[in-house]
């Protein structure tokens, strides 16, 4: 018996030293990244694979030059990543021959990517030109987040897509959140006695989030036991750090004006699978309007998000919550 109380006293140890050590740990890198949100870094250079020329890129606060701008980020999507763009570039094409004032740009962000994704990419910037079509290469793998925030930083819309690498979520959706962000634009400006006849809907803070949770049901009996686990598992994470109000944070298919994004992701620093969350929490801090929008979506085979993904989003929940919790996280206004 005092054997075995011996072994409950060593576990109980270990295990105190082990949540000290993963709260220290927390802290430390929260505070690490106090100043992510800067991102001094220089602004990258597209390259123009048919003339042979760097062309340099605008900035977020620069003023737009495109109507619509879809933020792709690949990491090591060589298969997945031709189809989608395909399906993609058509329907903007079509659209851009049926509405003369539609105007759009693709930025295909890799993410540090080890297999063909960049010749792939720099194909369709040969076939669509670097006016329509761009890449920017991160060098070194750091995360769907952070490949995401680069895209918005240095896209020329005046709404910013961010949609998946393999096609889950039709593309013509956009259409749906296009149509609620300028319904809400409407009502803004509307509301507002004294507007400015100037403004335009880039100047107006929304995001729309496309959302999966009229699908759960189905979803539920399709996808792979841990999918489910992680799925339930992780929205009561969301919902203590973020609070409610979203159904569905981690659909990749979400739009938002220039000045959503501005705000937005001049402020992230998560960068890999929970970035959604803090975007969340951000826009519920700036006041944002958030707009829910069911969209279609399929399973796609070769998905990046298995079991091992689960601790990295609690670690990045973690961040997040003491980040701002305990005020090291400032948010720049």
């Amino acid at each position: 018996m005092e054997f075995l109380w011996t072994i409950f006293e060593y576990l109980v140890i270990v295990g105190l030293v082990l949540v000290l050590g993963l709260g220290a740990a927390i802290v430390f890198e929260a505070f690490s990244r106090r100043f992510n949100h800067a991102h001094a870094e220089g602004h990258p250079i597209f390259e123009d694979p048919n003339s042979l020329k760097q062309v340099p890129c605008p900035y977020i606060f620069d003023p737009a030059e495109k109507y619509i701008s879809l933020i792709i980020p690949a990491f090591n999507e060589e298969h997945r990543l031709p189809g989608a763009l395909d399906e993609t570039l058509n329907y903007l094409q079509q659209r851009a021959a049926k509405e003369k004032s539609f105007s759009y740009e693709v930025v295909i962000v890799d993410d540090g990517s080890a297999d063909g994704t960049k010749r792939v990419a720099f194909d369709f910037v040969r076939k669509y030109t670097v006016e329509n079509v761009r890449v920017i290469l991160l060098g070194r793998n750091h995360g769907k987040g952070e490949a995401i925030r680069k895209g918005m930083l240095h896209s020329r819309g005046e709404l910013l897509l961010m949609l998946d690498a393999d096609g889950a979520t039709k593309v013509d959706d956009l259409e749906k959140l296009e149509k609620e962000i300028l319904e809400v634009a409407k009502r803004e400006l509307g509301d507002s006695p004294d507007h400015d006849s100037s403004l335009r809907i880039s100047d107006i803070p929304i995001a729309a989030f496309g959302s999966r949770a009229h699908l759960e049901e189905r979803a539920l009996a399709a996808r792979k036991w841990y999918r489910n686990f992680l799925m339930k598992g992780f929205h009561l994470v969301v919902l203590l750090a973020a609070g409610p109000g979203i159904r569905d944070t981690q659909c990749g298919f979400k739009m938002f004006t220039r000045a959503a994004a501005r705000k937005l992701f001049t402020n992230i620093r998560l960068k890999r699978w929970c970035f959604d969350v803090e975007l969340v929490y951000l826009c519920k801090w700036f006041r944002i309007p958030i707009i829910e929008i069911s969209v279609n979506w399929s399973e796609i085979p070769g998905s990046k998000v298995n079991p091992l993904s689960i601790p990295n989003m609690l670690w990045e929940i973690g961040l997040m919550s003491v980040g701002y919790r305990t005020g090291m996280w400032k948010i720049s206004t």
